[in-house]
């Protein structure tokens, strides 16, 4: 099964320059865990919900004894300070299945898609369950009825 019919074809990005609170602020807009980093539609890096609770700790986690970034503002930090800059990708000529693979060996919640170096797509852990509760649908139904005659004609 293609994963060009299960991917978000328009995909919601952020550049290196943008500050971890905006980038922050568009996950929680788009209720989204990943965010592709961008530089001119080319896939530079990855930021996800956990990059930025590491380099931003709560407060409680702030009094513990290894705090990260104690102190900083995530307004004045950059997007390429705090995000993952070596990404896995696929092309859009894989499989929903290959995805999963990558996506359970690797304990990734998204895999961007990329073809000739350009960012086309993305596919999330619960596009891949849309896809399989898809499959399994259509392997579990009754064949469809014959016509009103019994299908004779």
């Amino acid at each position: 099964m293609s994963l060009t019919a299960w991917m978000k074809h328009t995909v919601i990005t952020v550049k290196t320059r943008d500050s971890a609170r905006h980038a922050r602020e568009v996950m929680e807009k788009y209720r989204i865990n990943q965010l592709p980093v961008v530089v001119d539609d080319r896939l530079v890096g990855i930021l996800t919900d956990r990059d930025l609770r590491d380099a931003f700790p709560s407060v409680i986690e702030s009094f513990a004894s290894r705090p990260r970034r104690s102190g900083a503002d995530p307004a004045t930090i950059r997007v390429d300070d705090v995000m993952t800059p070596t990404v896995l990708t696929l092309a859009p000529t894989a499989t929903v299945a290959d995805a999963a693979r990558v996506m359970r060996s690797e304990r990734i919640g998204a895999v961007p898609i990329v073809e000739r170096g350009r960012l086309v797509g993305i596919l999330t852990r619960s596009d891949v369950l849309d896809a399989f509760v898809e499959l399994s649908r259509s392997a579990t139904e009754p064949f469809p009825p014959a016509g009103r005659n019994g299908g004779r004609r």
